[in-house]
């Protein structure tokens, strides 16, 4: 197998939610490049529409499912919508997560933690079932989008951090139970500026130089969506076929 088809998606049709900004539309945009029709979903209609467009306009097949993950009916749509579109369903990435609120454990409101467990644990749990059902017997790549948080807990994120270590752990039974038909794996990013993350730490860009400055990443600087798309990538293709139940970081050295 030569280097360029170890990293060739060209017959595989992916989903990516959280598609319309950050980490999720880095994925999308470096699936597309490597050949992969990408369905492209989140609530937000507008932002799934430009990323279905721009990779359309670069020369890549996509469309965009308006999807709400917590909702399980919404999410079976999608991987339906996904094989009627394109004719299977290969890649499934779970990037939808986040919590804006930073709280201590024993302040939090049982709403926000319901709420962070419901998006960032059960929604890839449906979603997992869902594209378990839809890829068929030939089988599949399932992605999910952790944080370094799920291993290194953050104080004052402890909702966050508890609902991504039951992700990372769910990754491993998921891989064991569904190979080797699927493969199943993690990434953790690290410092990627995101929105959500720019929220839950409530900074501006400003702050970014000396956030990069006080972390001192042995990698010299923060993350982009396009790193998170490399490993994803990796993780995706044939070059990762026989990567399965790993938690693996992306995060400069963190």
């Amino acid at each position: 197998m030569s280097i360029e088809s170890l990293f060739d998606l060209s017959n595989d049709v992916a989903v990516v939610t959280g598609a319309g900004r950050g980490i999720g539309e880095g994925i999308a945009k470096v699936f597309a490049e490597a050949g992969a029709a990408v369905v492209c979903a989140a609530r937000r209609a507008e932002e799934i529409e430009r990323v279905a467009k721009d990779i359309r306009d670069a020369g890549g097949r996509a469309i965009a499912v308006p999807t709400d993950v917590t909702d399980e009916d919404a999410v079976d749509a999608l991987g339906a919508r996904a094989v009627s579109e394109f004719g299977s369903l290969d890649i499934w990435v779970n990037n939808a997560g986040g919590s804006p609120i930073q709280s201590p454990l024993v302040d939090l409101p049982r709403e926000e933690w319901d709420a962070t467990l419901r998006l960032n644990l059960t929604a890839p749990w449906v979603c997992t079932r869902a594209a378990s059902k839809h890829m068929g017997e030939s089988g599949g790549r399932i992605l999910h989008i952790s944080s370094r948080a799920g291993s290194d807990p953050v104080p004052g994120s402890g909702h966050y951090s508890a609902a991504k270590a039951g992700l990372n752990n769910m990754t491993v039974s998921m891989a064991r139970e569904l190979g080797p038909r699927i493969r199943v794996n993690t990434i953790e990013p690290g410092a990627v500026p995101t929105e959500i993350m720019m929220q839950a730490l409530r900074l501006k860009e400003d702050d970014l130089p000396q956030l990069e400055k006080a972390l001192k990443l042995p990698a010299g600087r923060l993350g982009t969506p396009r790193d998170l798309g490399a490993a994803a990538l990796y993780l995706c293709s044939p070059a990762g076929e026989w990567v399965t139940g790993i938690i693996l970081p992306v995060s400069g050295g963190m």
